[in-house]
C-alpha cells in the first residue's frame, strides 16, 4: 500500500526513564533509556539512549550525561528535541517522506508542556 505524502507511521512513548517506539507493521522496534550525553564545549550530542546510559558518571568533565524528561515532562527543549530527532532517524531509517508521529504524554500534563512535546517532535521530524 502506498500513502501519497507520508512516510512510516510511528509511536513513541516518551518515558522519563525508556523511550519505546512503534512502527505500523513492525511492531516495537526501539526501547532505550531517555539519556542523552552532550558535550557542554560544543553543545553537540555525544550519545543518546543505550550508549548514552553507559556513559553516566564516566564521563570527562566537558560530557555531560543528562535525563532530558522530569515527571514525564520536558525538562530540557533542546536535548529532547535531538533525542527524539536521533530516535526517529533510527526507527525510520532514510525516507523520501517524513514520518507520521504520535507521541504518548501523562495527562496531567500543562497546555505548554503539550505544546512543548508537539513543538519538540514536529522540529525533530526529519
Amino acid at each position: 500500500m502506498f500513502k501519497f505524502g507520508w512516510g512510516q507511521d510511528i509511536g513513541i512513548d516518551l518515558g522519563t526513564a525508556t523511550v519505546i517506539a512503534y512502527v505500523k507493521g513492525r511492531g516495537i522496534i526501539l526501547r532505550e533509556p531517555s539519556v542523552v550525553a552532550v558535550d557542554n564545549n560544543t553543545g553537540e550530542v555525544v550519545a543518546v539512549g543505550n550508549e548514552a546510559r553507559r556513559m553516566l558518571g564516566r564521563t570527562p568533565g566537558n560530557i555531560v550525561a543528562t535525563r532530558p524528561l522530569r515527571d514525564g515532562v520536558i525538562s530540557d527543549y533542546t536535548v529532547t528535541e535531538k533525542m527524539l530527532k536521533y530516535f526517529i532517524k533510527k526507527v525510520g531509517g532514510k525516507s523520501l517522506f517524513a514520518p507520521r508521529i504520535m507521541i504518548c504524554i501523562p495527562s496531567r500534563v500543562t497546555e505548554v508542556e503539550k505544546k512543548a512535546v508537539i513543538d519538540a517532535a514536529t522540529n525533530a521530524r526529519c
